[in-house]
């Protein structure tokens, strides 16, 4: 069977970012007990009672570092892409920062402001679900590569993240050449 090719979300999956991504909260007034993660940011934000356009302004792109070994996978990899629901202002700041290159990199604005679907990115990329290898960090990533018909392998070198039944659990990034082979 041929490789499957991975998609990846990005905040807490590729990036150790939960710290800026409260950071930004904070600045704006917003308790940290109030903060959760793996949402739309615009979404969060209206539920905080913030702009979107002022959250932005306030995360700081260059206070957000990947995870260990997750730069030397990607130096690897010939494809990949990334599906995410980050602002794609941040998004795409943090990529040229740390100078990862993937083929598709789709944000909140791609999804019509809504959850993150990877559909249009698979269709960027030429790709049907059974071709890819969705790795993320939260139920909202499991639900996503289900409904593309794509497998998905939960991103646990978060310790956020929380494995379920018939979840291809990566302990660290280097795991992944393997999860590749399943295809």
């Amino acid at each position: 069977m041929p490789r499957l090719v991975p998609v990846f979300d990005l905040d807490g999956t590729l990036l150790d970012s939960d710290e800026a991504l409260v950071a930004a909260f904070v600045a704006l007034g917003v308790d940290r007990d109030q903060i959760s993660f793996g949402h739309v940011i615009g979404t969060e934000c209206t539920r905080l009672g913030l702009d979107v356009h002022d959250y932005v302004r306030a995360y700081d792109t260059a206070a957000v570092q990947p995870f260990a070994g997750v730069t030397e996978l990607l130096a690897g990899l010939e494809r990949w892409g990334v599906c995410s629901n980050k602002h794609p202002d941040s998004g795409h700041a943090e990529l040229r920062r740390l100078g990862w290159t993937p083929e598709v990199a789709l944000f909140t604005d791609a999804f019509g402001g809504g959850p993150k679907q990877l559909e249009p990115v698979l269709a960027a990329m030429g790709l049907d679900g059974a071709e890819v290898l969705f790795v993320g960090d939260t139920s909202h990533d499991r639900r996503c590569a289900r409904r593309a018909g794509a497998r998905f392998a939960l991103a646990a070198w978060n310790p956020r993240a929380e494995p379920e039944p018939g979840d291809v659990v990566l302990a660290h990034p280097a795991e992944l050449a393997q999860a590749l082979e399943l295809g």
